[in-house]
């Protein structure tokens, strides 16, 4: 079985596309960043959606990571990912994560630069 994104595994319609986000709703944080785009086999966040602020569960908006800590490890989705991914688990951003992280600043790192360069050249002309 593949692996699920969390908004696949809670049919909320919160990604991009589905069904809540075209009926006036807004697109969950975890199926539009891109920061951990790949952990654990997931697409954006759709597979660490715990470790990203604002996520619409639920039925509404949760609070940073920290905030919702608890109230994630008890959900069926942390569960589930935890059971899947075994002794490869790390439940909360930690080392595994920061290449995610660090490949993150590093692009907008260049597109800083590319939007100089582009804003130099405007100048110049």
């Amino acid at each position: 079985m593949a692996k699920q994104n969390c908004w696949e595994f809670k049919k909320c319609g919160r990604e991009p596309g589905g069904w809540k986000a075209l009926t006036g709703g807004t697109v969950c944080p975890a199926a539009s960043d891109d920061i951990y785009d790949g952990a654990y086999g997931g697409e954006k966040c759709g597979r660490v959606c715990w470790a990203v602020a604002g996520t619409s569960c639920g039925g509404k908006v949760q609070g940073t990571e920290a905030q919702k800590r608890k109230t994630c490890m008890d959900c069926d989705f942390f569960k589930a990912v935890k059971e899947e991914e075994g002794k490869n688990f790390t439940p909360f951003v930690t080392t595994k994560f920061r290449k995610y992280e660090k490949k993150l600043a590093s692009l907008r790192e260049k597109e800083k630069r590319e939007a100089s360069k582009e804003t130099k050249r405007g100048v110049t002309r």
